[in-house]
């Protein structure tokens, strides 16, 4: 059947327009101005009254956890949470069990997404086999099936390994995509190296660890010729690092995470936690920005907040603390990932980035567990947090209503450009498969993690009052539509 959105206000070419998009069998057939699409007797029409229409989001790093590990997530349950979050493309690293390193292996995860997903799933082929950073992985193999090749979860840390990777990614026109992660100089395994772990009296996780790798890697995507990508960017050295390179012609992009934008490490600390409101700023009109050089220069003034910290949930502005700590370690677990949360310093240098287009799109890490897992805590749980659900609310919310950045970047941040770098087609235009989403930016709720579609409920962004709901996504010939209200 045909269908025709009526008086959408949509995303089309850079630009918002008041439209009429019309579908058919899965594929857009016209973009006309608002109230001229032609309604037939078989065409359904959906009138929108205005509300946004953005081409799918798209993200590039998330973990769906099959096969293997089907307690904390699965591709049923990460692809429809992925739905309501407004996104129609996916893609999947390759931690699993088995891992994808052969053609034999890969195929048990594309039979997966052939018989479950709701929305398109792109997996990741392995950089080495068995993510044991021993032996390149068959890259050859699986290069058809595959977005592109990374052993997220570990750092290839040898010189040749990775270079052989490089050479081959690059000869199958494929991205090698990189966990930057240098195990001997990490220190810790829980916290920044900063103020939560000397609260704790712990040996914290270096920044060190990070951008080293990725100044290795830089140097072999330039000895290679291969595109290279950054995986959860963290640390004001990486923001550096990959901003030199980028200005010496390297073929080189990033991604950072939401967490990383809108929390640092003193959220874990009771001076901290300000209360949701505060701390996002809820104020301004929805695509409304300041420029790009005052925004800057708020960043590095100590009396203006364009810092989003303090985002914790109700109840944890109720716990007692111990050394500067909030006390509940089930609590904590929702800020346990890797990398973990880091100084304010280095948030402020990721939103500089972001403005400066050093940070080339948002990615959620979207890391699953099982409840059982992450109410260990800090100390015992798991590295790992979801929010693929929230992502554009939490963003909409903390960047775009409080001014940092316009809704047309945060749009780009989260779509076109991942669609750009990883070959994935995006874009409302004629001819184009129907990837989009719908969301209404006036309708505000409370993150709440137990209603996420997803198996994993621990997020960092619990309890939050945050601004627009996803209403309805469409990929190809699925329309997901989604309840009306969650927690007011």
């Amino acid at each position: 059947m045909k269908k025709m959105f009526r008086n959408a206000n949509a995303f089309v070419d850079g630009i918002f327009m008041s439209s009429d998009i019309l579908i058919e069998d899965g594929r857009i057939t016209a973009v006309l101005p608002a109230g001229s699409g032609p309604a037939s007797g078989d065409t359904e029409v959906i009138d929108l009254f205005g509300k946004y229409v953005f081409p799918g989001l798209i993200d590039v790093h998330v973990h769906f956890r099959e096969p293997g590990f089907s307690h904390k997530e699965t591709i049923a349950t990460g692809s429809l949470s992925a739905a309501r979050g407004g996104y129609t493309d996916v893609c999947t690293m390759p931690n699993l069990s088995p891992v994808p390193d052969s053609p034999e292996h890969l195929e048990e995860e594309l039979t997966l997404i052939r018989q479950q997903a709701v929305i398109d799933v792109h997996p990741y082929g392995s950089l080495t086999v068995g993510e044991k950073v021993t032996e390149v992985a068959d890259i050859e193999g699986v290069k058809d099936n595959v977005c592109a090749f990374s052993d997220d979860g570990v750092g290839v840390e040898n010189d040749s390994l990775m270079e052989e990777a490089m050479n081959r990614c690059k000869a199958v026109g494929k991205l090698a995509v990189a966990h930057c992660e240098v195990k001997s100089l990490m220190g810790g395994k829980h916290l920044n190296e900063g103020l939560a772990s000397k609260a704790l009296g712990i040996e914290g996780i270096s920044c060190e660890s990070e951008w080293k790798m990725i100044a290795r890697d830089i140097s072999v995507s330039k000895k290679t010729g291969c595109g290279y990508h950054v995986c959860h960017v963290s640390t004001a050295d990486s923001v550096r690092v990959i901003r030199e390179a980028k200005r010496a012609g390297v073929d080189i992009t990033c991604e950072t995470a939401p967490h990383y934008l809108l929390l640092d490490e003193e959220v874990l600390l009771k001076g901290g936690c300000a209360s949701a409101n505060e701390a996002l700023g809820q104020s301004g009109a929805p695509g409304q920005s300041k420029n790009v050089s005052d925004s800057i220069n708020d960043l590095g003034a100590d009396s203006i907040k364009i810092e989003v910290i303090g985002i914790l949930a109700r109840e944890a502005e109720q716990e007692k603390s111990i050394g500067g700590l909030v006390r509940d370690e089930k609590f904590l677990g929702r800020f346990k990932m890797n990398p973990p949360l880091r100084s304010r310093a280095d948030r402020e240098a990721l939103l500089k980035g972001l403005l400066d287009g050093t940070i080339d799109m948002i990615a959620t890490d979207h890391a699953p567990h099982s409840k059982e897992e992450k109410e260990r805590g800090i100390l015992g749980g798991p590295m790992g947090v979801s929010g693929i659900e929230c992502a554009f609310p939490v963003l909409y919310t903390g960047l775009v209503k409080t001014g940092v950045i316009t809704l047309e970047k945060l749009i780009t941040l989260m779509s076109t450009a991942p669609a750009a770098r990883f070959n994935i087609e995006s874009g409302i235009r004629e001819g184009a498969t129907a990837k989009l989403c719908v969301y209404d930016l006036d309708e505000q709720y409370t993150v709440c993690g137990e209603k996420f579609a997803s198996m994993g409920h621990f997020t960092p962004f619990e309890g939050i009052k945050v601004y627009g709901k996803c209403l309805m996504t469409v990929c190809g010939d699925k329309m997901i539509k989604h309840e009306r209200n969650r927690e007011k």
